[in-house]
């Protein structure tokens, strides 16, 4: 357990998400461990006792995220509720509490994944690994960012004013420029992958790249290619950083049960290859292209509130369409949706999901679209906020 939580501690802040020596990580084994002596160890310790849990994590998250949770944490009662993929399938609303009170936060974290702890930070808890909790907050902060640009954008589109939005957001926006990393992103191998053993090593430097580049956050994202009739697909739940041992072979033809591990988009890259001559898929969560896809200038749509499913409109960004469609196979599935859209398209952004790209031989054309869109869709949000009207 000792390693596990200085594991996830140490991978917040790699990822960029605290500063070093911020988080805090404890996890049972035989007794109760923290990855560093904290004040704070006290009180989180008690909530620890009040619920059945195996780790626990509290951390102030890194700028420009701890600035944008306390804007949102002084304009709501209770919690917020962003409207991004992740927040309506794996979060559902992020309660705040004001204080760090056992009393306050133990009812909250039995019915909530985490709790933004006005001006303190951000408490995550795993009923299994340490490695849950550094999802949920790493999803948290997530969201909290994208509901921010989201918000601030429809102040522009309704020629609103909002005094203290404006003076956050200059400080937001150069805290994030800053938090892209600047160092060269790994090297993808570019060579044909003739052999499973090359496949596998270019989907883990993909993966890793993906990650590097602050692309994709938590576990979330997923990474395939196909070798004549079997799909290379990373399981679901693992992390872009840590495919070694997660990668399913599974046949194209669903002929064995490799699949049940598989990652839950398996439908959707399967149809992609049927229908395109691509080797790989790529799907990262970048958090400018998840943005720009939930912003649009027709408000009185009577789809509005359900554009992640029900939107008729042929939208772009540059080449890039974007689609409806939710996680999963079912009717209104991202796997109907996403292929067709796909047909003779280096990618596309799923609304409030993120992006997908494909690969002709390896994963360097892939890697290359997911930037590329990314600082499409960076560029078209200035331009949006500058002219109050998206593309």
């Amino acid at each position: 357990m000792q390693r596990l939580v200085t594991k996830y501690a140490e991978k917040l802040v790699r990822h960029g998400l605290c500063d070093p020596e911020t988080p805090i990580v404890g996890g049972f084994n035989d007794t109760l461990i923290w990855n560093r002596e904290a004040p704070e160890t006290a009180v989180l310790e008690k909530v620890v006792n009040g619920l059945n849990i195996n780790s626990l994590l509290f951390a102030k998250p890194a700028e420009p995220f701890m600035r944008i949770l306390d804007f949102h944490a002084n304009r709501c009662e209770g919690e917020f509720v962003p409207e991004d993929t992740e927040t309506r399938t794996f979060l559902h609303s992020i309660p705040v509490c004001a204080k760090l009170d056992p009393e306050i936060i133990i009812p909250i974290l039995k019915r909530r994944k985490g709790v933004v702890v006005a001006g303190k930070g951000i408490m995550t808890f795993g009923t299994v690994s340490p490695e849950q909790g550094f999802v949920a907050f790493s999803s948290i902060v997530f969201s909290a960012f994208v509901k921010f640009f989201v918000d601030y954008a429809y102040l522009k589109i309704k020629g609103e004013t909002d005094p203290e939005m404006e003076a956050l957001f200059p400080v937001v926006w150069d805290a994030y420029r800053q938090f892209l990393p600047e160092q060269k992103i790994p090297h993808i191998i570019a060579e044909v992958l003739a052999s499973e053993e090359k496949i596998v090593n270019a989907m883990k430097q993909a993966g890793q790249a993906t990650v590097d580049a602050r692309m994709v956050d938590s576990f979330f994202g997923n990474i395939s290619f196909r070798s004549q009739d079997t799909i290379y697909i990373s399981q679901t739940g693992s992390s872009l950083d840590e495919l070694d041992g997660c990668i399913d072979a599974c046949p194209i033809d669903g002929s064995t049960s490799t699949g049940i591990t598989a990652s839950s988009e398996l439908v959707a890259h399967r149809d992609i290859y049927l229908g395109n001559p691509v080797h790989s898929i790529l799907h990262g969560h970048p958090k400018f292209s998840v943005i720009m896809s939930m912003i649009c200038d027709k408000l009185e749509c009577e789809h509005r509130g359900k554009c992640h499913v029900k939107c008729v409109e042929q939208r772009f960004i540059g080449d890039i369409p974007i689609v409806p469609g939710e996680v999963g196979t079912g009717p209104r599935g991202l796997c109907r949706t996403l292929p067709p859209a796909m047909k003779d398209r280096r990618g596309v952004i799923v609304f409030g999901h993120g992006v997908f790209t494909v690969g002709k031989v390896n994963f360097v054309d892939a890697f290359d679209a997911l930037m590329d869109i990314e600082n499409m869709c960076k560029d078209a949000y200035w331009e949006l906020i500058s002219n109050g009207s998206p593309q």
